[in-house]
């Protein structure tokens, strides 16, 4: 004998799948309601850069928070160092408090800063390679003697080179030996300390940064 269909057990299903449904929509709903209500307002530009010419800091906080990491990813694919992207960024962060100017277009604003972000690339650049000649004639003039000395600024930035390099950790001095005046290549080195060659250039690099930190807060003092 066939029963006739359990229409309740079906309405049942129905009326549960329409409830599991509903209340789905509603948390879906109320997510959405979150997600709109947690959104930043639209970036106002002309008051942001107006704010920034004002020297309001609400303003500079707001452009840290927009551009600051847009500003230094830019920067370090340019560069290619972390460590002197980072050189290049504070920079050209100086750069914008001293030439900032009201812009009305995200485009145009964007584009300004990356020109003032190549310009400080360019001129870290410039700067490094001058630190680094300094470091390679320090190590040089450890060899052939005082008396070389172009000028009494070299003289003098010698002598804080001579007199810092042996505050450093052995470790770092060492390392600076190697590679500044013996001449050693950062395969080489990597491979008689057994590390990689961007972990020798990163430790080559935090030690020139030491001296170099050291050496000008002296020339500050000199002045």
């Amino acid at each position: 004998m066939e029963h006739p269909p359990n229409n309740r057990a079906s309405l049942a299903g129905i009326a549960l799948d329409t409830l599991t449904l509903g209340r789905c929509f509603q948390v879906l709903t109320i997510e959405q309601a979150n997600v709109q209500q947690s959104s930043p307002p639209a970036l106002d530009l002309a008051s942001l850069t107006a704010g920034m010419v004002r020297s309001d800091e609400s303003a500079y906080r707001r452009f840290f928070d927009l551009y600051y990491n847009r500003l230094f990813r830019y920067i370090i694919v340019l560069n290619g160092n972390e460590e002197s992207a980072r050189e290049a960024l504070q920079m050209t962060l100086l750069r914008i408090a001293k030439h900032v100017r009201r812009f009305d277009s995200e485009e145009a604003f964007w584009s300004w800063l990356t020109v003032l972000a190549r310009s400080s690339v360019i001129d870290e650049g410039r700067k490094s390679r001058r630190y680094l000649a300094l470091l390679t004639r320090f190590f040089e003039h450890q060899q052939i003697g005082a008396s070389n000395a172009n000028t009494d600024a070299d003289t003098l930035l010698l002598d804080l080179m001579r007199s810092n390099i042996e505050k450093l950790p052995d470790d770092e001095r060492q390392l600076l030996h190697l590679k500044y005046s013996a001449g050693q290549s950062i395969r080489s080195l990597a491979d008689q300390l057994s590390m990689t060659e961007k972990a020798v250039e990163s430790r080559l690099s935090r030690a020139r940064d030491r001296l170099k930190e050291t050496i000008l807060s002296q020339l500050k003092r000199e002045k």
